[in-house]
């Protein structure tokens, strides 16, 4: 955990820390999104390679985030499910919702497109978007809080994929007990693994043998807890 003096009023530096990094996001040009977005979605397909045969999560771009959709597209192609989150009541977890290409929508929380009646699914791997990340890997959201209790309460723990570019990068968001520090962070600088504290900077062949080891690890955890 970051090491650095917790602010008095957290909740407030939070809340100037986000509106200081959505301008930072907005300030960024078309072009120079879609150039980090070509790279990031390349470190996505060579460091989990094996995404096509999971249920995988992700979410729609928003305000300039990460957009997954062309690698998504590419997924289910191979034979991969995939789920966006819904806001199904305030203060409880997500729910996940299949999607496919001409499912049936509806407009979601800050009028984000969300499935509507279709199946739900519980995500193997989740591509994760911040408002920012810190140098050890935690992940700084929207302020309400749904991804870290949806993920709190899945078992087994899906694998978190934080999907960024790196002027969301910060210091720390001065994590606390109920913060969900992600497994992975991918930028168009390369792919972290998160542990012990800090990031790593990988190359895909050891990110593709790790992440294995973590969702094999996990389906055994889950089954154990089953029985």
């Amino acid at each position: 955990m970051d090491s650095e003096a917790t602010p008095q009023n957290l909740k407030q530096w939070r809340k100037e820390l986000r509106a200081s990094l959505l301008a930072r996001r907005a300030a960024c040009s078309p072009t120079e999104r879609a150039t980090w977005n070509e790279a990031i979605l390349r470190f996505l397909a060579t460091g989990f390679p094996f995404l096509h045969e999971l249920v995988v999560g992700f979410c729609w771009p928003y305000k300039g985030e990460v957009d997954p959709r062309p690698l998504i597209h590419q997924l289910r192609k191979q034979g991969a499910r995939v789920v966006l989150p819904a806001v199904v009541a305030k203060h409880q977890p997500l729910e996940f919702r299949e999607w496919w290409p001409k499912a049936p929508m509806k407009a979601g929380a800050l009028g984000i497109p969300v499935p509507e009646g279709t199946p739900v699914l519980a995500p193997d791997a989740v591509l994760i978007p911040p408002v920012g990340f810190s140098e050890s890997g935690w992940r700084l959201g929207y302020g309400g809080g749904y991804f870290d209790r949806t993920l709190a309460a899945m078992m087994p723990q899906p694998l978190k994929i934080c999907v960024a570019h790196e002027v969301s990068r910060i210091p720390t968001i001065h994590p606390q007990p109920h913060d969900i520090p992600m497994d992975f962070v991918v930028t168009e600088a390369g792919i972290h693994a998160v542990a012990d504290g800090g990031m790593q900077r990988i190359n895909a062949a050891a990110c593709a043998q790790l992440a294995a080891e973590i969702v094999a690890r996990r389906r055994g955890q889950g089954v154990n807890e089953g029985t």
